[in-house]
């Protein structure tokens, strides 16, 4: 099994990819498996941007492949200065935890939504390292809502789920379950197809 580093410390997003890559004879290990944490500042123009960032100073303390990952999130009607775009869980400079973010964005559904519901969009990038070769990546998922009434579930280093709806199940992400994303085609395949092709020996 080819053991590579995923650059990030949130366990659930660890576990995004690892079935996938594991069904590639691919195992995936997280920055706590290494004892390895950096500072880092992310300073990017987008999600690539920083996903590169993140792999590059990972991939200078370790020999295994690297790869990493950011998102962006867009939300309709909101004004411009307020877009969280990067800077999901960083607000005027602060750090926000779980119950901070579900606390300022439901109350940003509550001002700019409609009836309290916001459509959205994420956008995401990845980029691996492998002997020195840097490969990028980026993809986007459907609109959906996101609602100034949480949910009673809360998915830990993705506290965003509890006050987001699929728009076609008309669900919290915190209650979709493995069928229901084969019925809304919910599907990551070219993402782990494109890093297992990337994590292998070059």
């Amino acid at each position: 099994m080819k053991k590579v580093l995923f650059a990030t410390g949130n366990q659930t997003k660890a576990k995004r990819f690892t079935n996938g890559l594991k069904e590639r004879g691919i195992e995936v290990l997280t920055i706590k498996d290494i004892n390895e944490e950096i500072e880092i500042v992310e300073n990017g123009k987008n999600a690539i941007d920083n996903a590169l960032i993140k792999a590059r100073a990972y991939s200078k303390i370790t020999s295994l492949p690297v790869f990493a990952m950011d998102d962006t999130l867009y939300m309709e009607n909101v004004p411009k200065e307020k877009q969280p775009g990067m800077y999901v869980r960083r607000v005027n400079g602060k750090k926000l935890n779980d119950d901070e973010m579900i606390e300022y964005y439901s109350n940003l559904a509550r001002i700019y939504g409609t009836n309290g519901k916001l459509t959205c969009r994420y956008v995401y990038g990845i980029a691996v390292i492998n002997n020195g070769k840097e490969s990028t990546y980026s993809w986007s998922k459907e609109d959906f809502y996101m609602v100034d009434t949480p949910s009673n579930k809360i998915r830990p280093g993705y506290p965003l789920d509890t006050i987001s709806i699929n728009k076609k199940l008309n669900k919290y992400f915190t209650d979709i379950t493995e069928e229901d994303k084969v019925l809304i085609h919910e599907d990551e395949s070219d993402v782990v197809e494109f890093l297992a092709n990337n994590l292998i020996e070059q």
